[in-house]
């Protein structure tokens, strides 16, 4: 397991500008979720590489797809930085071929195990040594790993704190009036990281990781993108007036 890194606190000092009701409301958005689908114990991997992999294969599909390519690479016996990078480029594409996108998904891999490999000596623990900052841009100067990919390799695999914003988190978000439709990625982490800040340093990884995992369940039962079942979601209570008739 990857040990915590010795990092200082990212969370941002709360400022009189900032919108109070947003804060409030997303901690009680947090014991609702939590209090309907109990600790959801994600990322779904077993070891902090796998973690790596699956961040970079779950991009533009599902993850029963990614379970199923990375169900390949164990039974091929390869689910190792150095025994995965010396794979030839149509092994690995044929593989991970269930994920979809194989080709462009295989270059990636290679991007970042390359890096991981040739950089790091194959070691994790070396890639996420460092302050936060430091380890997410070089994460992202990896071809192919976007913000969302770096932050997920970071929360889940690296023991950072970053809270991770996918297109679930937007939706939540946007319905519930907590951003703008068109907020960027880095608006929305911000708004997170300030109002998720209270719980002390020690207790905060597991709280961001579960929260994160706890949206991610909501997009998928219920605040769907396509018919909503907004009657039957936790977070009904703290939809806007006019979405709660719309739900009702």
């Amino acid at each position: 397991m990857i040990s915590r890194p010795r990092t200082k606190p990212t969370g941002v000092k709360k400022t009189a500008a900032y919108p109070s009701p947003v804060p409030a409301a997303l901690r009680r958005a947090y014991a609702l979720m939590r209090g309907r689908l109990g600790h959801q114990h994600w990322w779904p991997g077993e070891t902090p590489f796998e973690v790596c992999l699956g961040a970079i294969l779950t991009q533009n599909t599902s993850w029963t797809n990614v379970e199923r390519a990375i169900a390949n690479l164990k039974a091929a016996q390869t689910l190792e930085p150095r025994k995965l990078f010396a794979l030839p480029e149509d092994t690995l594409a044929r593989l991970i071929r269930p994920a979809g996108y194989f080709n462009v998904k295989t270059r990636r891999l290679r991007s970042f195990l390359r890096v991981l490999v040739e950089q790091f000596d194959g070691s994790l623990q070396r890639l996420f040594a460092g302050e936060t900052v430091a380890v997410r841009e070089r994460l992202l100067a990896i071809k192919g790993i976007g913000p969302e990919t770096a932050d997920s390799m970071l929360l889940y695999a690296g023991g950072h704190h970053r809270f991770v914003i996918d297109a679930y988190t937007r939706r939540i978000f946007h319905r519930h009036d907590w951003c703008k439709a068109d907020a960027g990625y880095a608006d929305v982490q911000a708004l997170c990281q300030k109002a998720l800040d209270e719980r002390p340093t020690t207790e905060r990884l597991d709280y961001w990781q579960d929260y994160h995992a706890q949206l991610v369940m909501v997009g998928k039962r219920f605040c769907r993108a396509r018919q909503p079942r907004c009657e039957q979601c936790p977070l009904k209570p703290l939809l806007p007036r006019r979405q709660q008739r719309v739900a009702e």
